[in-house]
């Protein structure tokens, strides 16, 4: 979670350095702007990385749960 709070920070710094650099702005507006779409970004990737893996475990968990309902479905061959 950390590590995609990080990368978003770093995205939105450089993406908030960009515009303003574009926009022609002083380096002073430009770091400020930049520093607010890291914050920005940063808590973004967090919030989409806990719905991300969240969803992961979710997948995870239906399809264990599938398995497990084919296994109780399907006869055991007797041996004979």
């Amino acid at each position: 979670m950390k590590s995609l709070m990080i990368l978003g920070g770093m995205i939105g710094l450089v993406i908030g350095l960009a515009f303003g650099l574009a926009h022609r702005s002083p380096w002073p507006d430009a770091l400020w702007r930049a520093a607010a779409a890291a914050l920005a970004a940063g808590v973004m990737m967090r919030w989409w990385g806990r719905v991300w893996i969240k969803s992961l475990r979710a997948a995870h968990e239906q399809q264990h749960a599938e398995l497990a309902a084919q296994r109780k479905e399907t006869p055991k061959p007797s041996a004979k």
